[in-house]
């Protein structure tokens, strides 16, 4: 009982701090850190699996009501443009990934998934059920994504004046809609169970949030997911990822994190030279196209992009295209990568 208490106390602790400092995504971080602190001073507490399953469906609920029939047609207007712009920046980064793994920066095809350019906590929890390792795939997203929040912010800031900030006013106990939510907690619940039960790889997520994807932009139903729900969501996952940290673990980060941190801001110079030629020769507005470009963070590139003068649906588009993509794409190319690596996959190791 001790350590559970310390370990919300210093959840709350940690992620209250991040949030007031404007990290983004510090409702996970902050369990997280303090999961890692547990675990590696020897106090380290169990999530079964259960809990685990339903917080990557309430992730899927979330994702899925993201995506808005506006976003669907602003990326029909203008598709070949957003397809392109999606594999040039899904090849580069793959080609970091593939670089960091025959360099041996990090084990098997743990770089592949820590470089892909999607949504962070989608890209860790697909890395674990593909037999990545988690633990360095969520440190190596989770940098990053704070590398492209404060670079987002700061272009946003400095180049047209932009007042806004990578937080926002959080109404914790908003007035609950029960259609709206009830139909969250059903898929919540439905979907992370049939993706467990069906085997499907990052089942609890993926089943979830396709099935809530086709019923949003169908007008079937809306989904409402409150912040104290999110919140709880955010803590087991990031609980169970912190949770399965070791002291060896730590160091394998620690030793990597130059080439790591070198990598993102590769990928970061890279995007940046996108967003130039999109600037150059398409006339679209330089933060407009940085923001639409940038690898990854879509939650706080949509706080930073709402807050600032720029094309909104451009951003959101580009960016929601090149998550489901990435989605979808992401472990056929990690599955290339590890046979040229020689590594054998999950599948093949199961067959054997």
């Amino acid at each position: 009982m001790r350590r559970w208490l310390a370990l919300l106390l210093l959840s709350a602790a940690v992620g209250g701090l991040l949030e007031l400092a404007g990290i983004p995504a510090a409702l996970l971080l902050g369990p997280m850190a303090a999961g890692i602190v547990l675990a590696v001073t020897g106090n380290a507490v169990t999530i079964s699996n259960t809990p685990y399953n339903l917080a990557q469906g309430a992730i899927g609920c979330l994702i899925a009501a993201a995506i808005t029939p506006s976003i669907l047609s602003t990326f029909l207007e203008d598709w070949p443009l957003y397809i392109a712009i999606v594999v040039v920046v899904i090849a580069a980064s793959s080609l970091l990934g593939f670089l960091m793994s025959r360099w041996q920066v990090l084990p098997g095809t743990t770089a592949v998934w820590g470089s892909s350019p999607g949504a962070a906590t989608a890209m860790m929890l697909m890395a674990e059920a593909f037999g990545a390792d988690a633990r360095l795939v969520a440190f190596m997203q989770y940098l990053r994504v704070i590398f492209v929040a404060v670079a987002a912010s700061l272009m946003a800031r400095f180049w047209i004046g932009a007042e806004g900030s990578m937080t926002s006013d959080i109404m914790w106990f908003p007035a609950i809609n029960w259609p709206a939510f009830g139909a969250t907690l059903a898929l919540t619940i439905g979907g992370a169970t049939l993706g467990t039960v069906l085997r499907i790889p990052a089942g609890p997520l993926l089943v979830p949030m396709g099935i809530g994807i086709v019923l949003h932009l169908l007008g079937v139903t809306d989904f409402q997911l409150p912040e104290w729900f999110l919140v709880i969501a955010y803590a087991l996952l990031g609980w169970r990822i912190g949770l399965g940290f070791t002291a060896e673990v730590m160091g394998h980060a620690w030793h990597a994190l130059p080439k790591i941190v070198a990598s993102i801001l590769v990928l970061l110079a890279f995007c940046g030279g996108l967003a130039a030629l999109l600037n150059l020769f398409l006339g679209i507005d330089p933060v407009t196209a940085y923001l639409a470009t940038s690898p990854g963070g879509m939650d706080s590139i949509a706080i930073i992009a709402a807050s600032t003068k720029v094309d909104l649906p451009f951003v959101m588009a580009l960016q929601t295209v090149r998550f489901l993509i990435v989605l979808v794409a992401g472990p056929p190319i990690a599955r290339f990568i590890a046979t040229r690596i020689g590594e054998t996959s999950p599948d093949a190791a199961r067959r054997e």
